[in-house]
């Protein structure tokens, strides 16, 4: 049973849910959010596109030797879908990969990369294998990165770098079976045109590409290789241009893009990042970098964005607000099929760029802080997941309507309204404040072609105090630590319940008509499931 506290939270939800909340940030009143969707079970547009499920990050590898990591892992691959890992760090000194003997000869060890593919294996995930960084014993030099110091020097001998690569895949095929390994990916380094994560020049990434690319094909021809995952799409053409003047294998395209205004690397938060007031960052350097490819000696290329988010810093603390769950909708929605996936950049706030983090929320990439509480980032891809395998034709541009072939319609439909900082003010102050919505309006949902008959039907919803996990942080006055009553507190609230649940009756029109309330960067999702 809830406390008298959490009736008067849930309460407190429901009331937000239903009515719209005033404005504190203009004196008028803005336009209202009226909208009719509508949908016809029998115009199907086609499959439901599940690129957003495809892949999802996470920090370095050996976080991913936590039970903790794991545990969360295992959670979103099971509610949310995703299919395969990425994360830095294979070859770093903390994975015990490579040593070299007296005389110079490698050693190798497996047994950390075992422990961490055999608990994806176990779980039904796979991994996005990004290659590097550079193990002490076969770096150039000595710069590193992170508090966890990965090596960002080219190797000192490539052939040496080349033989790893190659005893790294064949252990791998000869221990999870040739067919299993083909279904990877395999990524050569992170970032490269930032030197912060690669000290070299574009042409000793080229040469570092070409040998770990043979190496791979040498191994398997069939297995799938790529690059260059550059920040902000840089070197794209030059990577294309590379591979097919030197006869070079290349199998995929990879980058990465943030909604931000400026800046690429700030592990610490210091400098400040600003979310764009661009509603089509993300998607034109999706579009933009398709449109190379499909321009290039190379069109058929597979295009995966192995990294984004609303921020390239794991100290945003937009990151934790409801206004990424809208954020990430409009993205996947209107990329569609013009990547092959879009690898969310993080899945978890277990992640140590700059060390172990000091508070439970503190702006961290993840959909799942530290306490496994779920952010509204989550809960955009729980409600993503429920989508059923067609999609139906709509006009609307904020929504999917979809059914599962056995008679029931799925509708998640959203308003996305940016709300960003104007210069000096940056998001690491502007997203600590309680920020209500400015508008209000309603969603009229119209579906017809339904069978005639009784239905169940389920509303779930995020947005400001619905779903919203910060905000009721914050009203516990965003302690530093969190008791195990707040964290139970926090999860009861904010469990991604149906705030509506009924029995409604389809008459012999198979038409069903209802309006639901929806404010500024909310996220609705009806279901409707023949009894």
């Amino acid at each position: 049973m809830k406390s008298p506290v959490s009736l008067l939270v849930v309460l407190a939800v429901l009331t937000a849910t239903l009515c719209a909340a005033p404005s504190s940030k203009t004196p008028s009143m803005p336009p209202p959010i009226d909208r009719t969707i509508s949908a016809d079970l029998h115009k199907v547009q086609g499959p439901f596109n599940r690129m957003a499920e495809v892949c999802v990050g996470a920090g370095r590898a050996n976080e991913g030797l936590r039970a903790d990591w794991q545990r969360q892992l295992a959670q979103v691959h099971r509610k949310l879908g995703f299919r395969y890992i990425r994360f830095h760090g294979l070859f770093t000194d903390d994975m015990g990969v490579y040593f070299e003997d007296k005389a110079g000869h490698p050693i190798y060890n497996w047994q950390y990369i075992d422990q961490l593919f055999d608990f994806l294996h176990s779980i039904g995930m796979k991994p996005f294998v990004e290659l590097g960084f550079m193990p002490s014993a076969l770096a150039s030099g000595h710069q590193t990165i992170f508090w966890w110091k990965g090596n960002v020097t080219p190797p000192k001998d490539m052939k040496k770098w080349a033989d790893l690569v190659t005893a790294f895949v064949q252990h791998c095929r000869e221990r999870y079976g040739v067919d299993e390994v083909r279904s990877w990916y395999f990524e050569v380094w992170n970032e490269p045109n930032l030197s912060g994560f690669f000290s070299g020049t574009q042409a000793q990434y080229f040469q570092m590409y070409e040998a770990t690319a043979r190496a791979i094909k040498a191994v398997d021809p069939k297995l799938r290789v790529g690059g260059p995952a550059t920040a902000g799409c840089g070197w794209i053409p030059e990577m294309i241009d590379f591979c097919v003047k030197n006869h070079v294998p290349i199998d995929f395209i990879s980058t990465h893009d943030y909604a931000t205004t400026s800046g690429f690397l700030d592990a610490d938060g210091t400098a400040g990042t600003v979310f764009s007031p661009n509603r089509d960052a993300i998607t034109a350097s999706v579009l933009r970098v398709r449109d190379i490819i499909r321009h290039s000696a190379l069109p058929n290329l597979e295009l995966h964005f192995t990294e984004w988010s609303t921020s390239y810093t794991p100290t945003d603390p937009l990151h934790d607000c409801y206004q990424s769950a809208p954020f990430i909708l409009d993205k996947i929605k209107h990329i569609g099929s013009a990547a092959d996936s879009m690898s969310y950049w993080t899945f978890t706030d277990i992640f140590e760029e700059a060390g172990p983090r000091r508070r439970p929320f503190h702006g961290g990439f993840g959909m799942l802080n530290y306490q496994d509480i779920a952010k509204p980032s989550y809960y955009a891809y729980e409600f993503l997941n429920r989508l059923g395998p067609t999609q139906l034709a709509c006009d609307d541009d904020q929504s999917f309507v979809c059914t599962n072939g056995r008679g029931g319609i799925e509708t998640l439909f959203w308003d996305f309204t940016i709300a960003h900082p104007n210069p000096p003010a940056n998001d690491q102050v502007y997203y600590l404040r309680d920020l209500p919505p400015m508008r209000s309006g309603t969603a009229k949902l119209v579906l017809t072609g339904l069978a005639p008959g009784r239905y169940s039907l389920a509303l779930r919803k995020v947005g400001y105090r619905v779903n919203d996990a910060f905000s009721t942080y914050r009203d516990l006055g965003s302690p530093s630590q969190l008791t195990r009553a707040q964290v139970k507190f926090i999860r009861e609230t904010d469990n991604g319940a149906p705030l509506l649940r009924q029995i409604v009756e389809v008459g012999a029109d198979g038409r069903f008509e209802r309006s639901f309330p929806l404010r500024e960067n909310d996220v609705c999702l009806v279901t409707l499931k023949p009894l």
